[in-house]
């Protein structure tokens, strides 16, 4: 069964012959190399590219090495990789002309000084290059500054809902269900049964993620970083920092691990793509607060992998699909802040009041709030209160997942169902 992902393929034939090396990035099995070696491949196709002229090699195929003198286990025992030489003397043998050649490759990382391989494409008219990489190394987010800004990123995400719901067999609110337990990445989703499910996301995340972090970083104290991991698992969408994270580790583990180092595997865990981090933003001074970070997890069922399925709070869930929609949408995303004064006891008390996600493109930006359920007067009170205290013009939007009509109120706050906010991209901005 074929997952569409429209989405990211309109991302790649945008940038068809732009110059730029097109880079493929995002968290290990979200279907990078799906898109490109079949999807885009078929695009292209389809639109009257001779097959000759798509020219494909995956790096970690036995047979597509075999192709150009090389071997996988060869290079698996002699622990390097693959020989640049070769690979660009089969490359020359293929392009049978001067006609557009669409170079797709899978797994570019295993090619030796890929950098410099790829940039000397870029100098040939008649080569548009794409790939994409699964190990940590290559979905370092600062992987773009390799091609000296030659490198145009489209970063993928695991399946958004609107995505999941085009094969999943039950009605939307089944399927949410479901989506926020088990997350989107596609073999997974694709799983039957429940055990099949759970026992692909607990390979994933072992075998998978935890291992490339390990191998990359040089990781020494596995424990410390897995606990770490156990401590975001169980607190998503929560603000933290690496020295309230410390006094945890001392008081729950005993540890003696620094703040500095904290911050380390926060940063192997986000360069992974494995977690976001949402900064705070004080939205009447204009700046951002650098003491704490909310953390969301990519897929919502590693997530829930890596705490057995013990702890399921459909609030932070919710929260986090709202997050990782919003990413993919393309907004930068963060918490926000507004600080009012009140009287209290004839004493004037500052206090924090938090919006959930202020989100930013461009020049839109919108306000919004995460609320399960709106059961009460006095609990929308509460969830409007934030935004009443901001004064711009900027859109503010309540998010429920009570089954509620899409509807504005007498102060032009907008309220929708998660449901209609996933299902229909344009669902906030008209």
């Amino acid at each position: 069964m074929e997952i569409k992902r429209d989405f990211y393929l309109n991302k790649l034939i945008n940038r068809k012959h732009n110059g730029l090396i097109k880079v493929i990035t995002g968290i290990r099995r979200c279907g990078k190399s799906y898109l490109l070696n079949t999807i885009f491949y078929n695009h292209l196709i389809a639109n009257g590219v001779d097959e000759k002229h798509i020219i494909r090699f995956a790096f970690d195929s036995a047979d597509d090495l075999y192709l150009i003198g090389e071997s996988l286990i060869t290079i698996e025992k002699e622990r390097r990789r693959t020989d640049p030489e070769k690979f660009m003397a089969y490359i020359r043998s293929q392009m049978i002309d001067s006609e557009m050649h669409y170079l797709l490759l899978d797994e570019v990382q295993m090619l030796d000084c890929f950098e410099a391989v790829l940039n000397s494409y870029l100098r040939k008219n008649n080569v548009d290059v794409y790939v994409t990489g699964s190990n940590a190394k290559f979905l370092s987010k600062d992987i773009i500054t390799e091609f000296a800004g030659r490198g145009d990123e489209i970063h993928m995400y695991p399946l958004n809902f609107s995505e999941f719901m085009s094969v999943y067999k039950g009605d939307k609110y089944e399927g949410l269900s479901e989506y926020m337990l088990y997350g989107g990445i596609p073999l997974v989703v694709l799983r039957e049964g429940i055990n099949d499910k759970i026992s692909s996301l607990e390979t994933l995340f072992g075998e998978i993620y935890i291992r490339d972090i390990y191998k990359r970083n040089k990781v020494r104290n596995q424990g410390e970083l897995e606990d770490l991991l156990n401590i975001l698992s169980s607190s998503i969408g929560s603000l933290t920092n690496p020295e309230k994270l410390k006094n945890t580790f001392r008081t729950v583990k005993k540890s003696k691990i620094t703040s500095n180092t904290i911050k380390k595997y926060l940063d192997y865990l986000e360069d992974s793509f494995l977690i976001e981090s949402a900064q705070r933003y004080d939205i009447r001074g204009k700046a951002y607060i650098e003491t704490s970070k909310k953390y969301y997890f990519s897929d919502l069922g590693l997530r829930n992998a890596r705490i057995a399925f013990r702890q399921f709070e459909q609030t932070h869930a919710m929260e986090n699909v709202i997050y990782n929609e919003l990413r993919m949408r393309g907004y930068h995303v963060d918490v926000g802040v507004v600080t009012i004064a009140e009287n209290k006891d004839g004493k004037v008390v500052r206090k924090h009041l938090e919006v959930d996600f202020v989100c930013n493109l461009g020049s839109v930006r919108y306000y919004i709030q995460s609320a399960y359920s709106i059961p009460s007067e006095e609990k929308m009170l509460q969830e409007v209160r934030p935004f009443r205290k901001i004064d711009d013009s900027f859109k503010k939007i309540i998010i429920t997942k009570d089954i509620v009509p899409k509807h504005y109120d007498e102060h032009g706050i907008l309220t929708l169902n998660i449901y209609d906010f996933l299902l229909e991209p344009s669902s906030i901005e008209s």
